[in-house]
């Protein structure tokens, strides 16, 4: 499969393009990453997103294929070969597709209000948003990874707000060392993997990168 074209559009601080460039580096699947500026999208963008215009896109072939998670998915399902992300049970692998799930519409959605909100709504904030890392933890529970022994879907779907953590717990003040141990640990063994230390933005880069579309 030497003669495949696989390119993916992404955007540094972004926790979803991540998504895609550790799902291809765990499937060993060489591919040409695209940085894009999300104030001056490029045309290659438009045409490959048009409905949503947004970042990530996974290009396979010329074909776009868009939203992380179903990129994820792709990725799985075409390169089936090597490194299996998704569970082989229809039950494990719709339980980890819901968590998945509960991840978009939850994490960064009460991360933001972290920064957004003041006095008694900002404790509110916190309160909401170290809850939901709770529910994320005792979903891990005491395995090595969310699927179990592997490193997989869930495991990629939440590491790339690892980048993010800095600034959620910077604006939050909290700890997660304190709040949510487990999972504290998790991470640090998913940041072990190649696939995930070299796909990863620096949290602190990206916290400075926040305090500017704050202070902008």
């Amino acid at each position: 499969m030497a003669d495949e074209e696989v390119v993916v559009l992404g955007f540094w601080p972004s926790m979803y393009g991540t998504r895609a460039t550790i799902a291809l580096e765990e499937k060993g699947v060489k591919y040409e990453y695209r940085e894009e500026d999300l104030s001056n999208k490029s045309s290659l963008l438009l045409q490959m997103n048009p409905v949503h215009k947004k970042i990530p896109v996974l290009i396979h072939n010329g074909k776009p294929v868009c939203e992380s998670l179903i990129i994820v998915q792709y990725v799985d399902e075409v390169w089936r070969d090597k490194a299996p992300l998704l569970p082989s049970d229809p039950y494990q692998r719709a339980r980890a597709r819901f968590w998945a799930d509960f991840i978009d519409k939850k994490v960064f959605d009460a991360g933001k209000k972290l920064w957004s909100t003041k006095g008694e709504e900002h404790e509110a904030a916190k309160k909401e948003f170290i809850e939901i890392l709770k529910q994320l933890e005792g979903e891990l529970g005491d395995k090595p990874y969310f699927g179990g022994e592997r490193f997989g879907f869930l495991d990629i779907a939440l590491i790339t707000f690892y980048s993010w953590f800095y600034a959620f717990e910077t604006f939050g003040n909290f700890s997660r060392e304190v709040e949510c141990p487990k999972l504290v640990e998790w991470a640090k063994r998913c940041t072990h993997r190649e696939s995930v230390s070299k796909s990863l933005a620096d949290p602190k880069k990206v916290y400075e990168f926040l305090l500017g579309r704050i202070a902008g």
